[in-house]
């Protein structure tokens, strides 16, 4: 074969519909063929796969809504809630405690602040978490 008549076939090919809407789509930007935010899809936007994320789309905007008043409208109210009586039973144990003898005069068991060898920090005899308020160790005593 001689390389005009390659050539004549070549742009033959070239001019062919199905080549040349191949090239066409290819290069061409979806921008312009899809309709704005909102709008009904026609013509060749009109398809399975642009119906499908269409209606993904408006899936996920109806599901953020109805998370976004889920978390508005129920989950600070029970925070709220949740609060309020979080504090009354605080304030009802230590009303509790302060009806309890002072803490040199409570009992102290065997198996409490048992010490095998001081702590390094502090004078040594407080645990990491101590709370005077409710921590009583007698040193005098022997463990």
């Amino acid at each position: 074969m001689s390389f005009q008549r390659v050539g004549l076939r070549f742009a033959q090919q070239l001019r062919a519909p199905a080549l040349r809407n191949t090239f066409q789509r290819r290069y061409a930007s979806t921008a312009e063929k899809l309709p704005p935010t909102g709008s009904k899809l026609v013509g060749a936007a009109d398809n399975a796969f642009n119906r499908e994320r269409a209606a993904v789309k408006a899936h996920a905007a109806a599901t953020s809504d109805l998370w976004r008043r889920l978390s508005i409208y129920v989950v600070i109210p029970c925070l709220i809630l949740g609060s309020i009586n979080a504090y009354n039973l605080w304030t009802e144990h230590w009303e509790h405690w302060s009806h309890l003898p002072p803490l040199e005069e409570r009992v102290e068991y065997p198996y409490q602040n048992i010490r095998s060898k001081n702590f390094f920090w502090g004078d040594g005899d407080k645990t990491l978490f101590w709370n005077d308020k409710v921590n009583y160790h007698r040193k005098d005593k022997a463990t």
